[in-house]
């Protein structure tokens, strides 16, 4: 029975590590595949702001989404993201002003303002898109980050696809992050990317429109 017993644990591990192997390699892949195409929308994940400044990560995306949207792969830009407690900015308004600024019209964007996760602000977003029949979308974010925001794009009701912004990283920062994406995956993939996150009941569905213009 003992031996029974060691055989299964050493079952199990194999094709855990073998889960575990595929799924990094699945999140490899992603990072380096840009599958933007003809879409209704284009999503933008939320990353730091400074005061209204973006962070490099976040101008990174910002600046790819500008450049999707010139090429007309879509004719609206969401941003996401909240603020942190005592920020005067949400990283969806402080994306917003940047695009404005570089002459992206008001019209022509919505803003999701209180997600403090991919998944929650996919999830309110996705609410608001779907009541204007949008659920075809572009997701931009880091490249590390591709795999994770189709996944959790499916699970609340978008059909995304994702267009990784460009990022110069270190080997090792590199590897880091995809190797927490991979944990992230695979237990996303068994337990549901939603279980990950704690969603908050105070999160709305309701779109903020700039008044820019």
């Amino acid at each position: 029975m003992l031996r029974l017993a060691r055989r299964i644990v050493v079952v199990f591990v194999a094709i855990g590590v073998v889960y575990v192997g595929v799924t990094f390699v699945q999140v490899w892949h992603a990072s380096g595949t840009d599958r933007a195409q003809k879409a209704q929308a284009i999503v933008v994940l939320g990353a730091a702001q400074y005061d209204g400044r973006p962070s490099p990560i976040l101008a990174a995306r910002l600046d790819h989404a500008l450049a999707l949207y010139r090429r007309g792969i879509a004719p609206k830009i969401v941003t996401t993201g909240g603020n942190r407690p005592g920020d005067r900015f949400t990283e969806a308004s402080t994306g917003a002003s940047y695009l404005i600024r570089h002459g992206v019209p008001a019209s022509a964007l919505e803003l999701e303002v209180q997600g403090e996760s991919s998944w929650e602000s996919l999830a309110a977003a996705a609410r608001f898109l779907r009541r204007e029949h949008i659920t075809d979308v572009v997701l931009v974010s880091s490249p590390w980050h591709a795999l994770r925001t189709e996944e959790i794009a499916g699970e609340v009701g978008l059909d995304g696809r994702s267009s990784p912004a460009p990022e110069h990283e270190s080997l090792s920062k590199r590897l880091y992050h995809l190797g927490r994406e991979t944990l992230a995956v695979a237990v996303g993939r068994i337990v549901g990317h939603r279980r990950l996150v704690d969603l908050s009941p105070r999160h709305t569905s309701q779109p903020v429109r700039p008044t820019g213009g």
